[in-house]
């Protein structure tokens, strides 16, 4: 019998390789081609425990979204927010304040295409099509101005993003950020690091991500510290995301890590 192919929506390019539907791949998802899956293949030969971290990411997202709500914050901006799965920002958001608001933005038309349909389920949800290299289309979208109120603490989350930035990216992005919150708001972010691990892996998946539209860059641990500029970092700080606040009550999968994540505070 011939093998069922998943449907091309229009708009959708197959020929090179989606990071956020190689995301979705990592996480068991279905909504992924297969570039997509060839691609995931070279990444898993260099990086075995690639759908843990995957994992262990979302399971910081968690936390990470609880302690910003705990924190009295009602409003969120998802940035790069990829295909809808279990534990959304706005499921976890919501779970501690109903009446919380959240906006997903993201530039993949499939992740537009589904998360329109999945996500804005409610008037306090929405997803919008922007670039987090132009924070200003994020910001000033119709879609965000409706639900955020930038007058008020805001929740921003760059999760598995600012490791796709230059340095010089890093400064327009995160200033334009920072300027644009206030007080009170907070920004939580992850990014892939080499430390501790083979130089030939990281340069290996570099090479994979290098032949998609969004290259890939490692960091040690001090070349991500600058992204929370102008940010106090809550303990513990900038740390693999398995020691950031660990919940028994959520537990995520064995350590890999590969990433460094943090939450930040505008004072």
């Amino acid at each position: 019998m011939a093998e069922l192919r998943p449907s091309v929506p229009a708009g959708i390019d197959t020929s090179k390789p989606s990071v956020a539907r190689m995301y979705d791949y990592y996480l068991g998802g279905k909504d992924n081609y297969e570039v997509d899956r060839a691609a995931v293949d070279r990444v898993e030969e260099a990086m075995p425990e690639i759908r843990l971290l995957a994992q262990e990411n979302r399971a910081f997202l968690r936390r990470a979204v609880r302690y910003m709500a705990r924190q009295g914050i009602r409003q969120f901006i998802d940035i790069g927010s990829g295909l809808p799965t279990a534990g959304n920002t706005h499921e976890i958001a919501q779970s501690i304040h109903p009446d919380a608001r959240v906006v997903y933005v993201d530039h993949d038309p499939i992740v537009l295409a589904h998360g329109r349909a999945l996500l804005a389920t409610d008037g306090n949800t929405t997803v919008v099509e922007a670039d987090m290299r132009r924070p200003a289309d994020v910001l000033a979208n119709p879609e965000t101005t409706r639900l955020i109120d930038f007058d008020a603490p805001v929740g921003i989350l760059l999760i598995a993003m600012i490791h796709f930035l230059t340095p010089a990216e890093r400064t327009g992005v995160m200033g334009a950020l920072h300027q644009a919150l206030a007080p009170g708001s907070h920004v939580t972010a992850t990014h892939v690091t080499g430390e501790g691990h083979p130089r030939a892996a990281v340069e290996k998946i570099e090479s994979v991500y290098a032949a998609t539209p969004t290259p890939i860059y490692f960091r040690e641990r001090a070349e991500v510290a600058p992204f929370f500029d102008g940010f106090t970092l809550v303990e513990p700080g900038l740390v693999t995301v398995d020691a950031w606040r660990p919940d028994p009550a959520d537990p995520a999968p064995a350590a890999t890590r590969w990433l460094y994540g943090a939450v930040g505070r505008k004072d």
